[in-house]
């Protein structure tokens, strides 16, 4: 009788093995997609203007702010700096 319960034991440690081998293979997949979307995502928002963020977590100033840090954008009426969103 007991050999009958080692044989159960067996076969269903086999078959978690078997379901952990599966789920990280899938986490890893999943890690690498999501590793992808955020790197396509980064290059939006450098496209859009928005400023790099420094791997301290501090934001990077653009080089116009940094010449002009008095100047007032939202009296800017020049159309150059608009950012269209589509």
């Amino acid at each position: 009788m007991s050999g009958n319960r080692v044989e159960e034991l067996e076969s269903r440690v086999e078959e978690l093995e078997a379901s952990l081998s599966g789920l990280t293979d899938e986490l890893m997949e999943t890690k690498a997609r999501l590793a992808e979307l955020e790197d396509e995502s980064s290059d939006e928002y450098i496209e859009a203007g928005v400023g790099a963020v420094t791997d301290d977590g501090t934001e990077e100033s653009s080089a116009n702010e940094e010449a002009n840090p008095d100047e007032d954008d939202s009296t800017d009426d020049s159309s150059a700096d608009d950012i269209i969103v589509a």
